[in-house]
């Protein structure tokens, strides 16, 4: 009986993983792409490019030639301090601290066999694209957490785990600019959008708030949680196919210790967040802001530790009621195996860390994003069509500069003043940067934590690749990006407000 032909969708997915595949390990990858960069300056700098810098008018930016003679100090007094300052390396490795504990005291095996004997089948995929998408509130914490979580229940199912780790993974950062709840990113982009904003008309940005797209991201959630169960059911797990790995769970009923140990974590976990809340509920609680503030305060930067207790304390008394742990010599080699299986992402953070920070130094994606504004504004289009080439430009720098942040900062100061000048506001402008960012972010090697989830789902297939990760993730992007986009054209052809007292279009 003769194979079903694939179609042209997946037979171009097959050529991506292909050729994604044939490039090296991603350790190589990352050291041979932090000697290009070095090249690249010096060819670069000895043209003498220059840009103005978008935010400091008069100000220059050229091309640093990391191979000069201060480039060449740069590169050794620095390698050190660009691996430690890489920036997933302490998040991942402090959180799985507590989440290894967890892990290998076997609450989290008992708790996902409770949870998925307790939930019907058919919600599991959506259930978990949308704790992808809500973990935001936590920065970049779900990075860690839910990917390899979603890979365990989806294996404890029967399924493919890559499938569950890629449906987590596609909410957690392509729907990162979605949430319920404000999130630390809307300080974060809202204030330098209300600077950019200033430019042009200062009374304008004075009135502007940084829930600016509030009631946008709200719905966007249900959106991509119902697009993203869709490409992991219809696209993605077809074409994994059958698991054929060694990693299985235990889908068995819970045992009375099991449950006993499950009802004191609960408790522990509780009394854990109750503890945490006297840091951030009272008034003049040490973690809230100035003036009482929760979205900018020490409560947002502290989510990541905050994460490592609830998983740690839990861990620990489900080890001790179940005497899975028995005194402190079972904690620290827990603990130790844990670290132990990370050797691989901190042998990538190291070379990883060379390329950002050499990316970085050289001011090549300033360089790029200038050219990339300059392009946008040359040419004569309006409306949509505008705001749809806009969304398609800021997906392609995403690939060059990973953070959100760090390419707004450059991009907000040209972008958000030219779409004002042509009637459309900087909420709407933010909105459709982030619907760009967020949806290119699970297909570009160059993020920061692409590096992590390459990690997470060799655990799963030794030989997962770039090509592999990046074909099983390209399906999320492409229906993100036209579902969002959709979406956001609705409300610019009917005007409604992206969050309060912030409209479409811009009334100067």
């Amino acid at each position: 009986m003769s194979k079903k032909k694939k179609g042209l969708f997946q037979r171009s997915l097959d050529r991506i993983e292909t050729v994604g595949n044939k490039l090296p390990h991603p350790v190589t990858l990352f050291a041979l792409l932090a000697l290009l960069v070095l090249v690249v300056s010096a060819i670069v700098s000895a043209t003498g490019v220059s840009v103005e810098h978008p935010g400091k008018p008069g100000e220059m930016i050229t091309v640093k030639n990391l191979l000069s003679g201060d480039g060449i100090a740069y590169i050794f007094t620095s390698m050190v301090d660009n691996f430690i300052n890489f920036a997933p390396l302490g998040v991942v490795l402090a959180t799985m601290l507590g989440i290894g504990l967890a892990e290998r005291s076997g609450l989290i095996s008992a708790c996902l066999r409770g949870f998925v004997l307790a939930i019907p089948k058919s919600l599991i995929t959506a259930g978990l694209v949308f704790a992808g998408i809500m973990s935001s509130v936590a920065t970049d914490a779900g990075y860690v957490v839910l990917p390899p979580l979603g890979a365990v229940i989806f294996a404890a199912l029967g399924r493919h785990p890559l499938a569950g780790l890629a449906a987590a993974f596609a909410g957690v950062s392509a729907g990162f600019s979605a949430n319920l709840l404000l999130s630390s990113l809307e300080p974060l982009l809202g204030n330098m959008t209300i600077d950019a904003a200033a430019i042009v008309n200062p009374d304008y940005a004075a009135g502007m708030n940084i829930a600016m797209n509030y009631y946008f991201i709200i719905v966007s959630v249900f959106l991509l949680t119902i697009v993203g169960a869709f490409v992991t059911e219809k696209l993605v797990e077809p074409r994994l196919g059958n698991y054929k790995g060694e990693f299985s769970e235990d889908l068995t009923g819970l045992s009375k210790i099991e449950k006993k140990g499950l009802t004191y974590a609960g408790l522990s976990l509780l009394v854990t967040l109750i503890a945490a809340s006297f840091l951030i509920v009272p008034e003049g609680a040490p973690l809230r802001g100035e003036n009482g503030a929760i979205i900018q305060s020490p409560f947002m930067h502290s989510l990541v530790v905050i994460i490592i207790f609830a998983f740690f304390i839990p861990g620990l008394v489900y080890g001790k009621v179940t005497k899975s742990i028995i005194n402190d010599k079972d904690i620290a080699n827990k603990l130790s195996d844990t670290m132990a299986s990370m050797g691989m992402f901190i042998v990538l953070s190291f070379t990883a860390g060379q390329f950002v920070a050499y990316f970085n130094e050289s001011n090549l994606g300033l360089v790029i994003g200038v050219y990339g504004a300059e392009f946008l504004d040359s040419i004569s289009l309006e409306g949509i069509p505008l705001i749809l080439l806009f969304i398609l430009i800021a997906g392609f720098i995403n690939v060059f500069i990973g953070s959100a942040t760090a390419k707004w900062a450059m991009m907000a100061p040209v972008f958000v003043p030219i779409m004002m000048e042509m009637g459309y506001s900087p909420e709407l402008t933010q909105m459709a940067y982030r619907i760009a960012d967020s949806s290119t972010n699970i297909i570009s090697p160059l993020m920061t934590y692409f590096a992590v989830v390459i990690a997470f789902a060799q655990k799963y297939d030794k030989k997962m690749g770039i090509g592999t990760l990046i074909s099983t993730m390209f399906p999320y992007t492409i229906f993100f990006l036209i579902a969002w986009t959709l979406m956001l054209v609705v409300w610019m052809l009917f005007g409604i407000d992206l969050g309060p007292g912030s409209p479409i279009h811009y009334p100067g």
